[in-house]
């Protein structure tokens, strides 16, 4: 028998379903090769090894499939690698190694190799079609004749970016090797220098048996994960051969995230950069269903279609409004506005959807310029939230037959109509619809066109797509690097970003000699405008990942070119003339510079015609194809920006610099109070309280001896509403029985006339404003101005509290060596302003808030010689008091600046009002 010779194609064919295959087989080969490894006699081909092994950093996988076959048999028989591999990944490369000699890919441009794919074919080699598998999945497959007792190595690499939705990764590998396999492993390493934050691996063939193979590490930052069955845990019953091995291997993860500007890696001058803020406030959504509901919806697909939108209807917020436009000849609109969601109105709407009724044809132009049109008089009324998200989901599958019937007209009309105002979604059902026509007509107004399977589980289908955009949190969303360091760019614009999802932007570092990568991101959230602002050291980004053993290559360029590739195709769907021809080009060019089996391009595997054994393997990508399965599988210049009528700026900056152990703690709390241009009242250390007094230039002090737990009111003004309280914390433990050294460990600032509250520990930053919570670490530099207060963060240094003009309050971190064996981390408060508080001001800071008179005389050595003891009369007391040394920390603090003070004995007694333990209340933000 003549040796075969192989050609390997996946065709772009226009039915938007089918990612084709063909295998060229030799004349003598008559049977339709289908899944699995094929034989034929009693002996077969043997699967003796079969390996998996990827590599995932940062959201980009890398992986290796290997699978080493032998000929059992005594004559040469047909062995068939098949692999199934998501549609949204790229094949980097496939070798095969037959008799010891490996032959490798070369990656063509498409036509360049399809010529030399029919030459073979001229030559004698006949063509099987295989059809892909799955919604998601695309099937690789090619065969090769093995002689006898000769073994054949199978090799390919693809590449694929996991995108984040509903609030996680996920990585699909298809299992089913069809028999059994003497060594088969699963080897998956993942780097997240985020940190993993959770992570979750499931089989659909699992069996217990089967679970004691599988081992899952999580550290940090790494993750392993190991299958390795034997042969008697593949087996589905003792004595028999056939394999458990038969299904879906799901990996899914997420990584930690706060309130930042995201995580940005470098490697060798290119960078990615993943942002995905969390606690943010859901910005208000206004929604138009357009159904419908010409007669070919008939079945089951209307039946699937009422089921998902009385779901989705279901899930609405209260915030939220909503209408319904059902069309099929003729266009009719549930309400002549869109309505909040309210209970009523929900429960209205849902019994509207029950008694739906099927009409006649489809009038698709009509319905959606009705859509638009409620839009636009919701938001010229104010009908609807002036920041909010204003979307158009069109549920259809059928072509326009009634009123405009030019598809190309139709996408003109609505594109021109909402002006990239609004979102449009085309959900299209079935394998008839014009997907094309739906999806660049989603595509020209920032939305995205999903095929929906005709099958019983099409509501879950539906209701799986609108979870993805239920919950937007930004708004107009745009990215900013150093316009004169940072060049080819992927997509820095997003019109919204969704709870769950993610935005990954990556470049080029055109400037060799930048040290700080710096990015800055203005959006829009459900109150204010946000400006995030982030800084990385480019040599601290690089050697975090350079002795990473999980990374593979240059893995942010490769990424780069991947994301490139995959937005240029985006735009070619709406591309057109020389732009498209541009568009083109440029992929091609990426493709075959990174060896991406592509769209534009085909993997070729030869061997020379002069062996007398000619392969050739013609590896093709097909035209992007609709996402189809809705369950979340698989895979300029830098500036300042001001708030633009709006209520809250948020300026975030993340940097990677690591943190410096604090000065070694003063082992008391004391209060200083000191004189300069201003009054600068302040508690510090063990607790130190410090007033400092500008017209006498001179400052006081005390210590308070409070136990762990104790919370003390500082600042009270009944007149303005604002407040302050601070909890003590004691050491971990005492040494030589000594004192137990306290500190303030968290404080909770009031005003209760804006409704805002803000709590600080020594973690977090929590601010309530109104109904918003917003979460802020340590970690981040920020700022964030409202009408009535800001706050400002800096990075494991201080953060400043400015309640409207004259109160403004500085509370300082101390960071100690996290495995001190006494001290912990705590906080210090400063008052830099406090003129706005009215005369009624009171609490252990607030009274001095005020004009203090008091003379100091009668100096002379004290008991220590090398201090002054004197005599002060304040509030009608004579008090000994002794010079010494306070420290202020507003500006460093870890050495702090050094204040002299005259310092009141006996926990202030004779200088504050009453004693220190009538300032202690019963919570963070009691009065009493």
């Amino acid at each position: 028998m003549r040796p075969m010779l192989v050609h390997f194609l996946l065709l772009s064919l226009p039915t938007l379903i089918s990612a084709d295959f063909i295998i060229a087989e030799s004349e003598d080969h008559g049977k339709r090769i289908t899944r699995g490894l094929k034989y034929k006699g009693r002996e077969k081909i043997e699967v003796y090894s079969l390996k998996i092994d990827s590599k995932i950093t940062s959201r980009f996988a890398h992986n290796v499939i290997t699978s080493r076959v032998v000929n059992r048999a005594t004559q040469s028989r047909e062995a068939l690698f098949e692999i199934e591999l998501p549609k949204t990944a790229f094949i980097t490369n496939f070798t095969m190694t037959i008799d010891g000699v490996k032959y490798s890919g070369d990656v063509k441009e498409k036509e360049a190799a399809r010529q030399q794919y029919n030459a073979a074919v001229s030559r004698g080699q006949t063509a099987g079609l295989v059809k892909a598998s799955g919604r998601k999945m695309e099937t690789f497959k090619v065969s090769v004749n093995v002689a006898p007792a000769k073994k054949v190595t199978f090799e390919v690499t693809y590449e694929e970016l996991l995108k984040r939705k509903l609030g996680k990764y996920e990585m699909i590998l298809r299992v089913k090797p069809m028999q059994l396999v003497s060594h088969f492993q699963i080897d998956v390493h993942i780097f997240e220098p985020e940190g993993i934050a959770f992570l979750n691996v499931h089989g659909t063939f699992l069996t217990d048996d089967l679970e004691q193979a599988l081992v899952k590490n999580r550290t940090g930052t790494k993750a392993h994960i190991s299958f390795k069955p034997t042969l008697e845990q593949q087996r589905k019953c003792p004595d028999c051969s056939e394999t458990l091995l038969d299904g879906d291997f799901v990996i899914r993860y997420d990584v930690n995230r706060d309130l930042s500007s995201g995580g940005i890696q470098i490697v060798n001058g290119y960078f990615v950069h993943h942002f995905a803020p969390a606690n943010l406030p859901k910005v208000p959504k206004n929604v138009i269903f357009v159904i419908d509901r010409s007669f070919s919806m008939r079945g089951l697909k209307f039946k699937q279609t009422k089921l998902a939108i009385l779901r989705i209807l279901g899930d609405m917020n209260v915030k939220d409004h909503f209408t319904i436009i059902s069309f099929d000849s003729t266009v009719e609109k549930w309400r002549d506005s869109l309505v909040q969601a309210t209970p009523e109105n929900l429960l209205q709407a849902k019994r509207y959807i029950i008694y739906l009724q099927l009409g006649a044809e489809t009038n698709i132009n009509d319905a959606l310029l009705l859509a638009v049109s409620l839009l636009d008089t919701g938001h010229k009324q104010k009908q609807l939230p002036e920041r909010s998200a204003s979307m158009i989901i069109l549920l259809t599958d059928g072509d326009p037959n009634v009123g405009e019937k030019d598809p190309a007209k139709i996408q003109t009309n609505v594109k021109n109509a909402i002006r990239a105002r609004y979102n449009l979604y085309c959900l299209g059902f079935g394998f008839d619809v014009d997907y094309s026509f739906l999806e660049k007509m989603a595509l020209d107004n920032g939305g995205v066109a999903r095929l929906i399977y005709d099958d019983s589980d099409a509501a879950l289908q539906l209701q799986g797509f609108y979870n993805e955009v239920a919950n937007p949190l930004l708004l107009d969303v745009e990215l900013q690097y150093q316009e004169n360091a940072i060049s080819e760019l992927t997509e820095v614009n997003f019109r919204q970003y969704y709870d769950g999802s993610e935005i990954v932007v990556a470049g080029k570092i055109s400037n060799n000699s930048l040290d700080v990568f710096m990015v800055e991101i203005r959006a829009r959230t459900a109150n204010t405008d946000l400006s995030l602002e982030g800084k990385v050291n480019v040599s601290e980004a690089e050697n975090i990942l350079q002795y990473q053993q999980y990374i593979f290559g240059d893995f942010t360029e490769r990424l780069w070119a991947y994301l490139t590739i995959k937005q240029l195709l985006k735009q070619r769907i709406s591309a057109t003339g020389g732009e498209m021809k541009k568009l083109t080009d440029r992929a091609l060019a990426l493709s075959l510079k990174y060896s991406f089996v592509t769209p534009l391009t085909s993997m070729v595997v030869t061997k020379p015609e002069e062996e007398k054994m000619d392969v050739i393997v013609l590896a093709d990508k097909p035209i992007a194809k609709p996402q189809t399965e809705l369950s979340g599988r698989h895979s300029p210049r830098l500036q300042g920006f001001a708030p633009s009528g709006s209520s809250r700026t948020l300026q975030i900056s993340s940097t990677s610099q690591g943190l410096s152990n604090a000065q070694e703690l003063n082992p008391r709390f004391s209060f200083i109070l000191s004189a300069a241009t201003r009054k600068i009242i302040s508690v510090d250390g063990d607790p130190h309280f410090i007033i400092q007094l500008p017209r006498q230039s001179d400052a006081i002090c005390f210590n308070i001896g409070g136990k762990p737990g104790s919370i003390v009111n500082l600042v009270l003004d009944p007149h303005t509403g604002i407040k302050v309280n601070g909890q003590l914390i004691g050491d971990k433990k005492t040494e030589n029985n000594q004192k137990l050294n306290t500190y303030f460990g968290k404080f909770g600032l009031e005003n209760k006339k804006t409704n805002m509250k803000i709590t600080v520990t020594t973690e977090i930053i929590i601010i309530y404003y109104s109904e918003e919570k917003i979460i802020l670490p340590w970690s981040t530099t920020a700022t964030l101005t409202y009408e009535s207060f800001s706050v400002c963060v800096m990075q494991e240094k201080n953060l400043t509290v400015t309640m409207g003009n004259g109160a403004t309050f500085v509370i300082v971190l101390h960071r100690v060596w996290k495995n001190h064996p006494l001290h912990r981390d705590f906080l210090g408060f400063y008052t830099l302003d406090s003129h706005r508080l009215s005369n009624r001001t009171h609490g252990l800071l607030g009274q001095f808030y005020h004009d203090l008179d008091y003379k100091i005389y009668n100096i002379h050595p004290g008991s220590d010689p090398e201090k002054t003891d004197a005599t002060m009369v304040v509030k009608g007391r004579n008090l000994i008091v002794t010079r010494g040394w306070q420290k202020d920390y507003r500006l460093d603090p870890k050495r702090g600046t050094n204040i002299s003070c005259w310092f009141v004995h006996n926990n202030g007694k004779g200088f504050i009002d009453g004693t220190y333990t009538d300032y202690v209340v019963a919570s963070l933000f009691d009065s009493t």
